[in-house]
């Protein structure tokens, strides 16, 4: 890989996202995309290559060593979460560095990333938009400034989103807790229904809605007697998102190895 251009391979290539990647990197002189990763089912059934829009063949395949990716290449990754391990795992062997996009990451696997980026430079992030970014640190500067307000978080999708509540809406609960001092585990609360009672001195609700062709809408509603603040974030098509993990795999080109998100690519 030269200085100038960064090589990159796209996992899930053939999703929404991974879509919308190719497009813009086929549009930036920076990238040189290598290949594609897709599932052994996907890749049975669109064969191993696919054309480009400028007219060039793209490798694909299930597993990143058939793809003979260079040591210091970019992995970007917008798959499930056991996908996301093994492919982590996999392109961390073959010296690539990683940006990760996975929503619904947390636990176990989050915690194999995490020490995988010992060896090697790994940027996770539910939300790579520059505007959820700054809705992150927002929502954390009202909570530690607002700490009698209830806070709110609802989240919107389309239909085909698979994970509930969305991993933005769980990173935007744990900057609400983290700014009154609390853990999400413990002040949490999903959806309500029936004889909900009175509502606690300190819990956070979050709130899924699937419908339609929403591309992501996230508010975080702050609640005080007699006032309300709303921080409301939506995303109009993928192409805020896309363009995000394109800037996170130009940084984590020049990092060697350890974590980082997208706050620190944004410098924010």
């Amino acid at each position: 890989m030269s200085s100038q251009v960064i090589d990159i391979v796209i996992s899930g290539g053939f999703g929404r996202m991974g879509q919308a990647i190719q497009r813009l990197a086929l549009q930036d002189t920076c990238f040189r995309i290598t290949g594609l990763v897709e599932s052994a089912e996907l890749v049975a059934r669109h064969g191993n290559t696919v054309q480009t829009a400028d007219g060039r063949q793209l490798p694909v395949a299930s597993y990143i060593h058939d793809l003979h990716p260079s040591a210091g290449s970019v992995l970007i990754e917008f798959t499930s979460p056991e996908a996301t391990r093994k492919n982590a795992a996999e392109s961390a062997e073959l010296g690539m560095k990683m940006v990760i996009g996975t929503t619904g990451l947390v636990g176990e696997p989050l915690e194999e990333i995490r020490s995988i980026s010992k060896r090697t430079a790994v940027l996770a992030a539910p939300n790579m938009s520059v505007g959820i970014n700054v809705l992150l640190g927002l929502a954390r500067k009202l909570s530690a400034a607002l700490p009698d307000f209830d806070v709110e978080i609802i989240e919107a999708h389309h239909r085909h989103k698979k994970d509930a509540p969305s991993g933005t809406a769980l990173a935007l609960a744990g900057v609400v807790a983290e700014g009154r001092g609390t853990v999400p585990a413990d002040v949490v609360r999903h959806g309500r229904s029936g004889i909900a009672g009175e509502r606690p001195k300190g819990e956070i609700g979050v709130h899924a809605v699937r419908g339609g062709d929403i591309v992501g809408d996230h508010t975080v509603l702050f609640a005080g007697d007699g006032e309300c603040i709303e921080l409301i974030h939506r995303a109009n098509n993928r192409d805020t998102f896309a363009a995000g993990a394109l800037r996170a795999a130009k940084f984590i080109a020049r990092q060697q190895n350890g974590f980082f998100t997208m706050l620190d690519a944004l410098g924010l």
